[in-house]
């Protein structure tokens, strides 16, 4: 079963009524108890959360979290740390190369 059906046929039995019929249940239905009200309002939160995580983690591109080096993108270490450092997500004291071309890092 997806997350959405089992979301709605929990939220239907928050309502109190059946989810096949949608009849209401009947007053000693066990659905009707506040312990198991606020399960079922725990378990759709908890549906809920998954499913929006799983939009977000499909709009990111296919590559992400693996990681990557300067040959994968055609450009040498020292061009990927200045890009990142004028992006300001890397200090100047962090790069690994600091001289011109040719020389140690």
């Amino acid at each position: 079963m997806h997350h959405p059906e089992a979301t709605a046929i929990l939220k239907t039995l928050i309502e109190g009524r059946e989810p096949g019929s949608l009849e209401p249940l009947p007053a000693g239905s066990v659905a009707h108890r506040a312990d198991v009200l606020r399960a079922l309002l725990a378990a759709v939160a908890a549906l809920e959360r998954v499913e929006v995580r799983t939009r977000r983690r499909a709009a990111l591109p296919n590559n992400t979290g693996r990681t990557w080096s300067a040959e994968r993108h055609s450009r040498t270490l020292r061009a990927i740390e200045a890009r990142l450092q004028r992006m300001g997500l890397l200090a100047p004291e962090d790069r690994v190369t600091r001289r011109g071309f040719g020389s140690e890092p």
